[in-house]
């Protein structure tokens, strides 16, 4: 489908139609190393990358984003105690409206997806579509067999002390398993509150740190560094 020029760089995020068709008429935009000024020029948006300021993007009707989580960052829009993580990402992304599909706590690191996609966020976060979660918790104690089997079978988990009490949830993981004496890799479809920390209390243990290499089918780049962020071209690379 083809649209205007202005009008792409408008879905894309870069701002109000004004501000978009400016950057146009200022000759900051180019496609395939051609510089277009004139913002009603028509582009086939599928496939269609172009550069502004410089910068390359590629044209996305939704946009999917793996980001590289540091710890000391909120998995919020209005974070209270540490900076949001939308901050790690460049402004077309936070204005067109990404958001994180699910949360890590400040303290946990790895993969986190962001998108502007509704019905992904539905269907990568509800345990009906059953969608792996992998995480690597550090513990404070040695793991033993009988934790790994207290896991795999279910456990029930309790709200910490000086939280508002809710009834009992019981949780079971779909994968467990004992990397290194305090190591133990974790495989989830749900994504309930603190849910790898509350179940490894839940066994007598304790997590003193925790990350997340893996989401579905997609593993953290090896070559992306904490803070750093890349394109996913498509939701079916995730399941």
């Amino acid at each position: 489908m083809k649209q205007r020029l202005s009008q792409i760089l408008f879905s894309q995020g870069f701002g109000t139609r004004r501000l978009c068709a400016g950057l146009v008429w200022n000759g900051e935009v180019s496609v395939a190393g051609t510089v277009v000024d004139d913002p009603d020029a028509e582009f086939e948006t599928q496939g269609l990358r172009f550069t502004v300021g410089g910068q390359e993007w590629p044209c996305f009707e939704k946009a999917l984003i793996l980001l590289n989580k540091p710890a000391g960052y909120e998995c919020s829009q209005k974070p209270k105690h540490h900076p949001s993580v939308m901050s790690l990402l460049p402004a077309p992304l936070r204005e067109r409206g990404v958001q994180p599909i699910g949360r890590l706590d400040e303290d946990t690191t790895g993969l986190l997806l962001l998108t502007d996609d509704g019905t992904l966020i539905h269907k990568l976060t509800s345990p009906k579509h059953h969608v792996p979660k992998v995480y690597e918790a550090r513990c404070k104690h040695p793991l033993t067999s009988a934790m790994v089997d207290q896991l795999l079978a279910g456990v029930e988990l309790r709200e910490p002390e000086g939280k508002f009490q809710r009834p009992p949830e019981t949780s079971k993981a779909d994968a467990a398993e004992i990397v290194d004496e305090t190591l133990l890799r974790l495989t989830l479809l749900e994504g309930k509150y603190h849910q790898v920390k509350r179940m490894v209390a839940a066994v007598g243990n304790r997590v003193e740190a925790l990350h997340r290499p893996q989401f579905g089918l997609l593993k953290l780049p090896a070559d992306l560094e904490p803070g750093a962020w890349r394109w996913i071209d498509s939701p079916a690379e995730v399941s």
